[in-house]
């Protein structure tokens, strides 16, 4: 269950890794973000991923995650709560996963998203085909996810070149 944040001081943001406790948390944000209305179909795991977590007066409000590949990284899940945005949290976990990505030597990050691009253009973010996703991260759960439950064709995707 999430509880919604304080945001009526000013606010205190906490970027933090994910532990395995937090899954359930990370599900409770997307769903409550609209990314998914299905908790059986939210295919979030600590396993091959890093996920981080935005708390907002010490309430979890955020979440975003990175699938790990060879090279290249998917960038996933990226939630803030409705009553939570507009605050920096969405930046601020992008840019954690951004770093991670740069410092784990990353040569391109990638994500799916069909009606956010004005959020993800300014983080350097270029439209691609979801093809180019599959081949560069063959076996990430978010692929694999797509391709088995049939949106990975009508989804779009992104790409950001590292180091650009």
């Amino acid at each position: 269950m999430i509880l919604a944040p304080d945001t009526s001081t000013t606010p205190h943001i906490t970027i933090r890794q994910a532990k395995l406790s937090d899954l359930d948390t990370i599900r409770d944000l997307i769903l409550a973000a609209g990314l998914s209305t299905e908790r059986s179909a939210i295919t979030a795991t600590l396993e091959g991923c890093t996920y981080w977590m935005a708390d907002l007066n010490g309430i979890p409000a955020g979440c975003i995650g990175l699938e790990l590949g060879q090279g290249a990284s998917l960038l996933r899940s990226a939630s803030v709560l409705p009553a939570s945005r507009r605050r920096g949290l969405g930046r601020a976990l992008v840019m954690s996963a951004l770093t991670y990505a740069t410092l784990r030597g990353d040569k391109q990050l990638y994500l799916f998203s069909s009606g956010a691009g004005p959020f993800w253009e300014p983080f350097g973010f270029v439209p691609v085909s979801s093809a180019e996703v599959s081949a560069a991260l063959p076996s990430a759960p978010q692929v694999l996810s797509g391709q088995s439950r049939g949106w990975i064709e009508r989804e779009q995707a992104w790409k950001r070149v590292m180091g650009a």
